[in-house]
């Protein structure tokens, strides 16, 4: 684990930022508070409906029966589950028990999942039987004590009584393993504690507006934004939770208006394809009267279209290693909210460094990574996260994220920002999303590559249209990219954004082929 300054943890504590509160007791109040709540899953192979009473009974008759087989605080728990009622049951069964709960996004493949399970060696691992490509392979569980898969023994680890009450666990040690893909081959496993998972879903929580109705959760609850969206902060509000286990625009639209759910923000494609999906309507718009937008880059053309229909977008910047960093609340000004990613939130510290680096250090900072090396990389010994993205403070201490690191394009010594061009890139009518990536150049070192996915019913523009659209903006000859690429849709990691190094590999061997 990284080393975490004695002045810190004494601030964080007497702060109230940091208690002796546990996930367990955490969910125990809130489940013990509105027990009537509504959980709806929508689905087409496995709906479900019930309350937080019901869900809570089979957390607890899953606890009991973990318990029977030796699952002790401090074990790990794996899941890799749609968004299911088991999944919810299985994440308040593992703080019951104060275990880790490691999730899983349910559409990792076979080397992802081996990876994670050889890693972590859990104590127990719960899994579907089949669900698009998530297919149970046992062999990949093999070394796991305890397995359960959901369409064929799941109930069997239900013992016939609930288990009572709370095991105890220490606040300081591992509550949560989320594992996060991006900007590495294999995926990275954060650990947060209790109190930085505590503290995080309470800041979370602070930032959405109180009147924002029954939200539907679409983003998958095996990533950590999902997971905190679906199973802790509705807890914590006693709001209702409804899920979805595929992102299908056209049933989210039809769910708006048969019953009255709302989708308030995530990455910015959540409410792109909404909007631009034919069933769309005026009669939506009540139904996305926020927009919470971040995980991915927010770009300005999106921010000020949403704000065109009367939506109020707030922006907010973090990571699953450090999840709240920077936030705008709904009644901020709206040029912070349209076009920062927000100022730091309670706790929070940032500072740039010379290149422009984002360094942060908080209550909700992770406690490491599964990998030592990683851990040693990406903390200091102040207490300091490297993120590795790049950004800039106005002079009200807003943040505005300008580019990862490895996002900068060097094109014959000249740094060209991917963002820039993306931003400009999206305000071309026929694109709905643009992501912006170097490739190799035997001149130049690097030049910018385009890709780009379109609105229904347009084409695909030419590199002269572009360079056209370019030279209208007003913007630099170099920046202008000179390769262009269409997808059907990108690469993303489970909150939404884009794979940038997987689009580099696609067209690096593409241009070999060619």
């Amino acid at each position: 684990m990284r080393r975490i300054p004695v002045e810190l943890v004494k601030r964080y504590e007497d702060e109230g930022w940091w208690t002796s509160d546990t996930m367990g007791t955490i969910l125990a109040g809130g489940l013990a508070a509105a027990p009537d709540a509504e959980f709806v899953v929508h689905s087409a192979v496995r709906p479900w409906r019930g309350t937080f009473a019901d869900v809570e009974l089979v957390a607890r008759r899953l606890a009991a029966g973990l318990r029977e087989r030796g699952v002790q605080p401090g074990d790990v728990v794996a899941f890799q589950l749609p968004n299911w009622m088991e999944a919810a049951a299985t994440f308040w069964a593992s703080a019951m028990l104060g275990a880790a709960v490691m999730p899983i996004v349910h559409f990792y493949g076979r080397k992802e999942v081996g990876y994670i399970l050889d890693t972590v060696s859990p104590r127990v691992f719960i899994t579907a039987e089949k669900f698009g490509n998530l297919e149970y392979q046992p062999e990949l569980s093999a070394n796991v004590p305890i397995v359960g898969v959901v369409g064929r023994d799941f109930d069997d680890l239900l013992a016939d009584e609930p288990m009572a009450g709370l095991i105890a666990a220490d606040p300081t040690g591992p509550a949560l393993i989320a594992f996060t893909s991006g900007t590495t081959s294999n995926p990275k496993g954060v650990i947060h504690s209790h109190q930085t998972l505590g503290h995080e879903t309470h800041q979370l929580a602070g930032l959405y507006p109180a009147d924002r109705q029954k939200q539907l959760t679409a983003a998958p609850v095996g990533h950590f934004i999902g997971m905190i969206n679906a199973f802790l902060i509705p807890v914590l509000d006693g709001k209702p939770i409804h899920l979805a286990d595929v992102w299908d625009p056209g049933k989210a639209l039809e769910l708006m208006l048969s019953d009255g759910i709302t989708v308030g923000g995530g990455a910015t494609y959540f409410m792109t394809s909404l909007l631009d999906h034919p069933n769309f309507t005026p009669e939506h718009v009540p139904f996305m009267r926020y927009a919470g937008l971040g995980g991915s880059s927010v770009p300005v053309a999106v921010t000020t279209r949403l704000a065109g229909l009367g939506i109020i977008v707030f922006r907010s910047y973090g990571s699953t290693e450090h999840p709240s960093i920077t936030g705008s609340h709904h009644t901020a000004p709206e040029d912070k909210r349209l076009f920062t990613d927000g100022n730091v939130l309670p706790g929070v510290e940032i500072r740039l460094a010379e290149d422009g680096e984002i360094l942060s250090r908080g209550p909700d900072l992770c406690i490491g990574y599964t990998d030592e090396a990683l851990t040693a990389a990406a903390f200091d010994d102040e207490g300091w996260y490297h993120t590795g993205d790049i950004g800039v403070l106005d002079d009200d201490g807003y943040l505005t994220i300008t580019d990862r690191k490895s996002d900068v394009i060097i094109r014959g010594g000249e740094n060209i920002s991917a963002l820039e061009v993306e931003e400009v890139l999206l305000t071309m009518p026929a694109v709905a999303e643009a992501a912006v990536v170097s490739t190799p150049d035997p001149r130049l070192g690097e030049r910018a590559a385009a890709v780009l996915r379109l609105r229904q019913g347009h084409a695909m523009p030419t590199l002269d249209e572009v360079r056209a659209h370019f030279r209208e903006a007003g913007i630099a000859r170099q920046k202008w990219p000179e390769e262009l690429r269409e997808v059907a849709d990108f690469p993303r990691t489970p909150s939404g954004k884009v794979q940038k190094y997987v689009l580099r590999k696609d067209i690096a061997s593409l241009q070999l082929r060619e």
